[in-house]
């Protein structure tokens, strides 16, 4: 291996299995808060907070977060990487406080509004910027970072588009098929933003990684963000589904209208 020099530029490489997983994970979690998003109304016209949230923790916890996390995690450089706890817990508190907030200013006041979409989606694509750098700035290594302004704006433009596609399709697809196209279209807008952010920081190499006695790291954390993302979202549609079998309330699904 090349000896590293204090102020070289380094060249990242990817996994391409944990980016994959990344997809996936995004993928599924984006489903979930479709389908989430379907019942949040019911029928008499009042919101379910508890769905409100199981959306918000699907779409924030799941679709977006891990999928950061995984793709954070599928970044190599020639030195491991190591990250600051409270600010990945901040960055993951964050994500499903802000989609819940959103998906709520969509949908959740009776029908679908044009206005609270605007707003909602203007919400959720900054807060999903702060989310992601957030986490960069948690990453512990033997570097500093340098980022390129344009791709940065970009990462933005891209995330404000996304979650408005996000919240628009969240309250105006019926039918089990098109959420599952409209899971994958989401799937893939998500990792666009997370990887043309990654791209926008450049990585100089230091003389060492600061220390942090709060850093966690470890090889097989991509694996186990997978497996506990997995396992929530499943007991997310079981939560939901089930209730809106029990609930009369929850048994039609929102019809979505716009004002």
């Amino acid at each position: 291996m090349t000896p590293l020099v204090v102020g070289q530029l380094l060249s990242p490489e990817y996994s391409p299995g944990l980016v994959a997983l990344s997809f996936l994970i995004s993928f599924a979690g984006s489903l979930v808060a479709l389908i989430c998003a379907g019942r949040m109304v019911g029928a008499d016209g009042k919101p379910n907070l508890a769905v409100v949230a199981c959306a918000a923790v699907a779409l924030g916890g799941i679709g977006i977060w891990s999928m950061h996390f995984i793709g954070m995690l599928a970044y190599r450089l020639p030195f491991g990487i190591s990250y600051n706890m409270p600010l990945t817990a901040v960055s993951l508190v964050a994500a499903i406080l802000i989609s819940g907030v959103a998906l709520y200013m969509a949908g959740g006041r009776r029908k679908f509004s044009k206005s609270g979409w605007l707003a909602g989606s203007l919400l959720a694509g900054i807060g999903v910027c702060v989310m992601h750098y957030m986490g960069m700035f948690a990453m512990n290594m033997r570097a500093s970072m340098e980022f390129s302004l344009p791709m940065v704006a970009l990462s933005v433009a891209i995330a404000i588009t996304a979650a408005a596609a996000a919240l628009w399709l969240a309250f105006n697809l019926q039918k089990f098929t098109h959420k599952v196209a409209a899971a994958a279209v989401m799937g893939v807008a998500v990792c666009t933003m997370h990887y043309v952010g990654m791209s926008a920081a450049s990585m100089v190499c230091t003389a060492a990684a600061p220390t942090d006695a709060l850093a966690i790291g470890g090889s097989y954390m991509g694996l186990t963000v997978f497996g506990t993302a997995g396992a929530v979202l499943i007991f997310i549609y079981w939560v939901v589904t089930g209730s809106s079998l029990d609930s009369p309330s929850a048994a039609t699904p929102q019809r979505a209208r716009t004002s």
